[in-house]
């Protein structure tokens, strides 16, 4: 399973971005898929995740500002983030639970990250 990330850039505060991942590759089914985000010098951190029901959860620091969405036809998930804030700034990196096979088991795969950077 390879994951395309892509969108990020430079905004300022109170402006908006929306980043796409795209997954590709062979695979059975993506189980969760979501947004783990880095910013400089700190751990990375969720931000937020899809479930193959559709279920969302949002990390309360992006909760009513991010909006997750995904387009099963083009395996492709898209992070709405609107108000965007400096303390948004992060590499974002998202990732796919996903097997590969009916009876695999359930693997996590990650995408390359893209820079998302916001001045005040």
């Amino acid at each position: 399973v390879q994951l395309q990330a892509s969108g990020g850039g430079l905004v300022q505060a109170g402006e908006s971005l929306r980043l796409s991942c795209a997954a590709s590759g062979s695979f059975f089914s993506i189980e969760h898929m979501g947004w783990y985000r880095q910013a400089p010098g700190k751990q990375r951190e969720f931000a937020a995740s899809i479930g193959r029901n559709g279920d969302l959860d949002y990390a309360p620091s992006v909760k009513a500002r991010f909006t997750l969405s995904k387009d099963n036809t083009k395996n492709t998930l898209y992070l709405q983030m609107n108000s965007l804030r400096p303390e948004d700034t992060a590499v974002y990196y998202c990732y796919a639970n996903a097997r590969t096979t009916a009876s695999g088991r359930v693997q996590v795969y990650w995408g390359q990250g893209t820079l998302v950077t916001v001045s005040s």
